[in-house]
């Protein structure tokens, strides 16, 4: 069976959501991927509700929208209030525990608790979360790949913030090991 991974991204605005699932929808373009990449966010940018839908298959991709995620990313508590009933029975949900203190209520699904905005805020900055939640999530399924990831990077950021790619590979490498 080939890969097929229809992932929710969501939190608040400013938290980096939308730049993870470009991220992964970039990475998984390079690796060969039919991908999908579906942005949705409120009025307000900072502080406002924003989520993403991102699919990566080795099949053809024919509708952004998902019916049933394999895995859902929640950044804040509003967020997995809104999308844990989205999550098809044994996909994963992986939950920022510095912000969200409830466990996930659902029995037949993989919870993973990743407390990714406090160990942002030990490496310097909080904004390194949304890279953390990513390298998390790559820990636990293996996709997309960690080098593809890294060629993102520079897409997804432009020349512009070229140096700030070490800081994003190395918040990478702590969320995969965060789930090892």
């Amino acid at each position: 069976m080939g890969i097929h991974e229809e992932i929710i991204v969501a939190g608040f605005g400013g938290q980096g959501v939308l730049a993870m699932g470009r991220l992964m929808a970039y990475a998984g373009m390079i690796e060969g991927k039919n991908v999908s990449w579906l942005p949705s966010y409120g009025p307000e940018m900072r502080g406002g509700t924003a989520n993403c839908s991102v699919i990566l298959s080795d099949d053809l991709v024919g509708c952004p929208v998902i019916s049933r995620a394999t895995c859902l990313i929640a950044m804040n508590g509003p967020s997995l209030d809104k999308f844990e009933k989205a999550v098809a029975p044994g996909g994963k949900i992986i939950v920022n525990s510095s912000l969200i203190k409830r466990k996930v209520e659902r029995t037949d699904v993989e919870a993973v608790y990743c407390p990714v905005s406090d160990t942002a805020l030990e490496l310097g900055d909080v904004r390194g979360a949304n890279m953390i939640m990513l390298g998390a999530y790559i820990g636990l399924t293996g996709f997309p790949s960690q080098e593809k990831v890294k060629e993102s990077l520079i897409k997804v950021f432009g020349e512009g913030k070229k140096n700030l790619i070490p800081m994003n590979e190395a918040a990478l490498l702590k969320g995969m090991e965060m789930v090892k």
